[in-house]
């Protein structure tokens, strides 16, 4: 089959080819040929190398006048945009060595079940909850946006609720179900995270998602929303329950931080920390978690400033559902579904799961 032209590419075609092979992402960059990511791996399209004109050209096909002046002025723009019924992307445009280069997510047209994602059957009592801060962490392309999103569909369908969404940019569409669900973007509803979560409290919420707890004024917000008695969820991009619980309290000023941990530790309801990776024993990736659930004795420990002792409280609180990312990775590893090189470099104690793992060949050898 001869090589594709790059002047003939066409978005729509290299949309679907995305959806059709099951890519999560698709690059568009200066001297490449198009690259889709599958299953965390880069395959490149048997295409002629893109020149800056393509790249301008398929960039423009999909972006409105507005995010293309905002890529003259900034370098830069994001947005999400629906493909037909098929799915939607969510859209980076960048500029690089004065070219433009484009990365497009795509987000699954499908809402997964708790199970399919892999989390516990206890996850689900959290949604019940009728206030409190539910934190949703992992490093960018780990399935935050999934998993919260598939938190709030089964609030929508099993709950009579006002849901306020603020994100940036809206990734997944949620009709009306039992609950009215309000989704604002930043940038085109409204300008910053802050100001819109300022302004949702005064909308009767219930339930709110903020999309990403960008700077100090969100968290402030964030906190008071959970402490004044509305269901809060947020991301952030921190691995493990006790890392997130510090990056939060180090965002603030020193006199303020004996405050903010008394309100956390108040407020606090959850953390599911989050990684993906590539699945050993089939095509397909697989998401890893640590879960902390905020039992009186984590509280205290949040409120102390010993947040190193939250480890070994979730390594003991397996019966309430909680797990320690190291050992839900030495888990998967133990049956075939992770590689020995992701549960080394993922892990968070290096040293003492290479102990565990001469612990069993020892054992396997007796």
């Amino acid at each position: 089959m001869p090589t594709i032209k790059s002047s003939d590419l066409v978005m729509s075609d290299l949309l679907q080819l995305v959806v059709d092979e099951g890519a999560s992402d698709l690059h568009l960059e200066v001297g490449l040929p198009p690259v889709l990511r599958i299953h965390g791996s880069l395959q490149p399209l048997d295409a002629d190398p893109l020149t800056p004109d393509d790249t301008e050209r398929l960039m423009k096909s999909i972006t409105s006048e507005d995010h293309v002046q905002k890529v003259r002025e900034q370098g830069g723009t994001d947005f999400g945009f629906g493909f037909g019924t098929a799915a939607r992307f969510r859209v980076s445009v960048l500029k690089q060595k004065g070219h433009i280069g484009l990365v497009l997510r795509q987000i699954p047209s499908k809402l997964m079940s708790l199970e399919e994602i892999g989390l516990p059957a206890q996850i689900k009592d959290l949604l019940y909850k009728p206030r409190g801060l539910i934190l949703v962490t992992g490093p960018t392309g780990s399935g935050k946006t999934t998993t919260l999103a598939s938190m709030l569909n089964i609030i929508n369908e099993e709950r009579d609720c006002h849901i306020i969404t603020i994100e940036d940019p809206v990734e997944y569409y949620h009709v009306h179900k039992r609950s009215v669900v309000i989704q604002r973007e930043i940038g085109v509803d409204v300008p910053s995270f802050s100001e819109a979560l300022r302004r949702g409290l005064r909308q009767d919420p219930d339930v709110i998602l903020v999309g990403e707890m960008r700077d100090l004024e969100t968290m402030e917000a964030a906190i008071t929303a959970a402490e004044t008695g509305h269901l809060v969820f947020a991301t952030l991009h921190t691995t493990g329950a006790a890392r997130t619980v510090d990056r939060i309290v180090d965002a603030f000023p020193t006199n303020q931080q004996e405050q903010v941990r008394t309100q956390l530790s108040s407020s606090i309801v959850a953390v599911i920390s989050q990684l993906l990776l590539v699945r050993q024993d089939k095509p397909g990736r697989i998401a890893a978690f640590e879960i902390m659930f905020a039992t009186p004795s984590i509280r205290s420990l949040i409120r102390d400033n010993k947040t190193f002792r939250i480890t070994s409280d979730i390594q003991t609180g397996a019966r309430w559902g909680m797990m320690t990312l190291d050992a839900h990775l030495m888990a998967l590893y133990e049956r075939g579904m992770i590689a020995y090189e992701d549960l080394i470099t993922k892990c968070q104690d290096q040293d003492a799961i290479v102990q565990k793992l001469e612990v069993m060949a020892q054992q396997k050898k007796k």
